[in-house]
């Protein structure tokens, strides 16, 4: 039986920007996306049983049609009246409901294997086009590396890579709401809004400490307020050396930016033994998705 086994990479926001908000209720955004060296596994298989069998290792996440993974194989499943079956099992490392992006990336990554796997033929626009259909943020996934994010985070232009530096990030023991965020959110009550056109110059110009100094996220006016612990873990991460640290997405994932590896691992530990996290990780930026 063939076998597909696929890293579905995490994203952090380098800006988070919201335009406005739509008639349909959706929310315009401008956003750099970024994809870092943190990830989830996917084993994907045919099956002579037709069907869909979805296997993890975290008990309460859905292994029906409530999951993103399920979703994507159905919808390749169907448009291509595949015969088969297929067997999927996810070993998830990616935090949950964390800003980072974990589920949409399973699921570019399901139809990056479903691809492959049953050879479709399908290009990396094709399967852009087809993620849009499960979420805002697949077809970003399906491409990642440096992207800038625009419209409801569909509309995607290639930048280039970010400057080499390594990224300390902490995901406190809360859950958050992305419904939640986007609804409480006040656009006419915010006072700044990220630069994203001054920071996408400053990667053009490979200059790490300009496109860190520009980092922001809107969603922070309503997350922090909610959960304080995030501005704490932004907090110490800057007494600690870096950059700049801001919450990824909706959060309440928060990510520091390190140009020197030993001050990113001193901070590393000193967030580790401070408590404020349940899961802290040192990692790097990644550049474009290989599998497409």
């Amino acid at each position: 039986m063939k076998q597909i086994r696929l890293k579905a990479m995490a994203k952090i926001n380098l800006g988070l920007d919201v335009v406005r908000k739509r008639e349909d209720g959706y929310h315009e955004v401008r956003m750099i996306m970024q994809t870092v060296n943190l990830y989830d596994k996917l084993f994907i298989s045919a099956s002579p049983e037709p069907g869909i069998r979805l296997k993890t290792n975290l008990g309460f996440l859905p292994v029906n049609e409530d999951n993103l993974i399920y979703k994507a194989a159905k919808l390749l499943i169907d448009e291509f009246e595949i015969k088969d079956g297929v067997e999927i099992q996810l070993q998830k490392f990616i935090p949950v409901a964390a800003g980072m992006a974990g589920g949409s990336t399973d699921a570019a990554t399901t139809l990056i294997g479903m691809n492959k796997l049953f050879d479709l033929g399908l290009s990396r626009r094709q399967l852009m086009e087809r993620g849009v259909k499960l979420g805002a943020d697949v077809p970003y996934c399906v491409t990642g590396g440096t992207a800038l994010s625009e419209g409801i985070g569909e509309i995607l232009t290639r930048l280039p890579d970010v400057p080499r530096g390594y990224v300390l990030v902490a995901k406190p023991g809360v859950n958050v709401s992305t419904k939640f965020v986007y609804g409480n959110l006040k656009l006419d009550q915010i006072g700044k809004h990220p630069d994203i056109d001054a920071q996408m110059e400053a990667i053009r110009r490979q200059d790490f400490h300009e496109m860190a100094d520009l980092m922001g996220n809107v969603l922070e006016t309503v997350t922090i307020p909610a959960h304080p612990v995030i501005a704490q873990i932004k907090d110490l991460m800057i007494k600690e050396g870096a950059a700049n640290a801001m919450m990824s997405g909706s959060g309440p994932t928060v990510f520091g930016l390190y140009s020197n590896h030993r001050q990113a691992e001193a901070a590393c530990e000193c967030l580790r033994e401070s408590g404020l996290a349940k899961m802290v990780f040192l990692t790097t930026f990644i550049g474009q998705n290989p599998y497409v």
